[in-house]
């Protein structure tokens, strides 16, 4: 059974020679739709729950995250 370090170096070493296909999926049109989707769950579930003046903060936390995954 492999142990931690050994897994998290194949993850690396899985990440650096796949790198090219990993940034063009996360920077898909299916990738920015989901992303949407959770974001925008996320988003309001935590706005529910928090002080609304901390509605500001949430939204560009959010939109801040949505610019790193899909193509919008």
């Amino acid at each position: 059974m492999a142990g931690f370090d050994d897994i998290a170096k194949q993850a690396g070493d899985f990440i650096e020679q796949n790198k090219d296909k990993i940034h063009e999926v996360l920077k898909s049109e299916q990738a920015e739709d989901i992303s949407d989707k959770v974001l925008d769950g996320i988003g309001e579930a935590v706005k529910k729950i928090a002080p609304d003046e901390h509605d500001g903060t949430i939204d560009d936390v959010k939109a801040n995250i949505d610019k790193s995954v899909g193509n919008q």
